[in-house]
């Protein structure tokens, strides 16, 4: 009898257990964003202004090495404050390379905040998306598998990214449907 009473305490923990287990589900927010074609287009003009930034600092960089090349070749003719001009010419250059370099292309430079501000509102509307799908299906957790979560293996019937990317898409077909409806009247 003592034995029964373990067991059957065991089968209803057990039972319990399962029945208040987390469903979990995998999104690939990096393949979400891919396929979003408003994305397409704020990353085409992102990639554009870092383009201009780029030919911008080339040409600073081909400016400095013929100023560089050319005090090098006059060092020896120029005297006094006239070389300390010209010298003073091509650090000036240096520095402000170095300068539009980092402000451009550092850590906190204008490419990370303008991505930053590009993905955000992205990355909203994802999580929204995600949030409706997870109440839909009932899941506890959800992974996302392109932020550095290894995912060795993975059923298809876990991997909720195709629905996430549904519901985004109905909310853009929707939004191109009132636009064009106001654009007609």
């Amino acid at each position: 009898m003592k034995n029964f009473k373990l067991t059957f305490t065991f089968v209803l923990l057990l039972f319990f257990g399962l029945n208040s287990a987390q469903k979990i589900g995998v999104v690939d927010t990096d393949e979400i964003l891919n396929k979003l074609p408003q994305y397409k287009e704020a990353e085409a003009r992102l990639n554009a202004q870092i383009d201009t930034w780029h030919s911008e600092l080339q040409n600073l960089q081909s400016e400095y090495e013929k100023k560089k090349s050319a005090f090098e070749s006059e060092k020896v003719l120029l005297i006094g404050d006239q070389l300390k001009l010209r010298e003073k010419e091509v650090t000036d250059l240096d520095k402000n390379i170095k300068t539009t370099t980092s402000l451009r292309f550092g850590a906190n430079g204008e490419i990370t905040k303008l991505r930053t501000n590009l993905v955000q509102p992205f990355q909203d509307q994802i999580w929204g998306a995600i949030k409706t799908m997870s109440e839909k299906n009932g899941l506890g957790i959800v992974l996302d598998k392109s932020n550095n979560i290894s995912v060795i293996f993975l059923q298809s019937k876990y991997d909720y990214t195709e629905k996430v990317l549904t519901i985004l898409l109905k909310g853009t077909d929707k939004k191109e449907k009132t636009n064009n409806n106001k654009s007609k009247k």
